[in-house]
């Protein structure tokens, strides 16, 4: 299968953005919340992904978390406590993007 056109890629893309949008009004109507996590290696177009999603809903409703180094406090907790900070509060979304570079010989899962 060759590369899709822009118009074709657009026209495609249309109605599953249009359904994105409605998922988040309903996240926010019904006060639900949604976490999204996107785990993979780095390069793997996780950051796109999560870009193509966020550009399409308020910033106010959808937080995108990408979590840094421990410290040496997080470094001795379970692994998941340092995303229970993060996660959303009624109506909202967060996209958790978890690289496993990011883990790699730094985090103990």
């Amino acid at each position: 299968m060759g590369r899709l056109k822009r118009k074709q890629y657009e026209a495609l893309l249309e109605p599953l953005e249009e359904e994105l949008v409605a998922m988040a009004r309903w996240v926010a109507e019904s006060g639900q919340r949604l976490v999204v996590l996107f785990e993979g290696r780095d390069t793997a177009g996780k950051g796109g992904v999560i870009k193509a999603i966020a550009d399409r809903l308020n910033p106010r409703q959808c937080r995108v978390i990408a979590l840094g180094k421990p410290s040496e406090e997080e470094r001795h907790q379970w692994y998941f406590q340092r995303y229970v900070a993060h996660l959303p509060c009624a109506g909202q979304i967060t996209l958790l993007d978890r690289s496993w570079y990011n883990r790699a010989g730094v985090e103990k899962v």
